[in-house]
């Protein structure tokens, strides 16, 4: 039985309570000040200040599973509070520092990374000081299939020399991103899931160049998904995470709580989008009836009902999988969840979409933005069809002689 505890059920409260007092009110502020600044790649004082809140009431790391860092919540214990920050997407992931892809980034630095790793990245990472980039997709091949990287990590005498181009390096447009995480080849010649390394790479490195940011959708997020060129980087031997050959079971340890977190985000923007919907609905008239007395309206509010509960139910069901039984006993799961939630999330944004007519599509309302940010998550930590792959040679296995 899923049963959420009551230290679960008290930092629900809590989380509910900021949102409504702080972050709901904040959103016009915050898209006042980001109208206002002269990059998309700013970092607005509300933000600032949200961050501080948060700080004070403890409602700070709620993602990280190590006491020493956070409350040490259970995946099952975190998983509402994320789909709680995912009905304001750009402000309440960050605001509390349970943001993507620092997130990831700091659990690899917590579990992989050195002392001096810890002092210099990790420790600001958690305090909300600093950001960080994970790069690892790249524009020349199917980045789908992580043994495909093609980037250059050559070992010489002094140490590891990059060659090689990333996009899709979300968080290095941020003005306060300072480290990547990089993944790329150090033995071509290894076996297929042993070519791979992961190296702690500074953004101002020299031979590092932030070649541009990549618009979705044409909206140029915030926090940015840039290409970036490594020309001769020169990185220390002591800047490996693991060891060489680890690159690929780093990333697959990385990716598996990710998956939880982006999952439960897009429940609570459907939870939004649904809620806006009925809104919007109850306020207009056609015909001389309001939108929400057609049945073909109703039918749209109650099939997103039922996805969005029965989405919530999975995420969760892969989230007590996890607790129990560890990432790798719940990787079916996992990969459930990662096809099911963004899917349902875009199902039901759309059709709030379409109840609120041609206001949908513009700024005017969050839904156009929610739908961009689902649809790349369709995308993002493996894409739809790596998934169903995974869970059809997991079912297929059981029944092959």
């Amino acid at each position: 039985m899923l049963e959420i505890s009551e230290r679960g059920r008290e930092y629900q409260e809590r989380l509910n309570a900021f949102m409504d007092e702080f972050v709901y009110p904040a959103e016009p502020v915050y898209a006042e000040q980001m109208a206002a600044a002269a990059s998309p790649h700013t970092q607005p004082q509300i933000l600032e200040d949200l961050k501080a809140e948060a700080k004070k009431q403890g409602l700070w790391n709620l993602f990280h599973p190590h006491p020493e860092w956070g409350p040490g919540l259970t995946n099952l214990e975190y998983a509402p509070l994320a789909e709680i920050t995912g009905r304001s997407l750009e402000i309440a992931p960050e605001a509390i520092n349970c943001n993507a892809p620092d997130t990831g980034n700091m659990e690899v630095f917590t579990v992989f990374g050195t002392d001096e790793h810890k002092e210099k990245y990790l420790g600001p990472l958690l305090e909300g000081e600093i950001a960080s980039a994970f790069a690892m997709t790249e524009p020349a091949v199917a980045s789908s299939d992580a043994t495909n990287v093609e980037m250059s990590m050559e070992r010489t005498d002094d140490g590891f020399v990059l060659n090689g181009r990333k996009w899709f390096a979300s968080n290095a447009m941020h003005p306060n991103c300072r480290v990547l995480i990089v993944m790329g080849k150090t033995d071509p010649t290894a076996e297929v899931h042993r070519q791979q390394s992961m190296l702690v790479v500074p953004i101002d490195a020299a031979g590092v160049t932030v070649v541009r940011n990549l618009p979705v959708y044409g909206y140029a997020d915030r926090e940015g998904h840039a290409e970036i060129i490594f020309e001769n980087v020169l990185v220390p031997f002591k800047d490996i995470l693991k060891g060489e050959g680890e690159g690929f079971a780093i990333s697959q340890a990385r990716l598996g709580p990710g998956r939880i977190h982006h999952c439960m985000r897009a429940i609570g923007a459907a939870e939004r989008a649904l809620e806006l919907m009925v809104k919007r609905a109850e306020s207009r008239v056609t015909f001389g009836e309001k939108l929400s007395n057609r049945a073909n309206i109703q039918d749209w509010i109650a099939e997103s009902r039922i996805e969005i509960d029965q989405a919530r139910l999975l995420t969760l069901h892969a989230a007590d999988m996890m607790d129990k039984y560890g990432n790798k006993v719940a990787k079916n799961e996992i990969a459930e969840i990662k096809v099911v939630a963004p899917t349902m999330a875009l199902k039901v944004i759309d059709r709030a979409v379409q109840v609120h007519g041609g206001g949908g599509v513009t700024e005017d309302f969050p839904l156009a933005r929610m739908w961009a940010h689902m649809r790349t998550l369709r995308l993002a930590d493996g894409p739809d069809e790596v998934h169903k792959r995974s869970i059809a040679r997991n079912e297929i296995r059981k029944y092959r002689g």
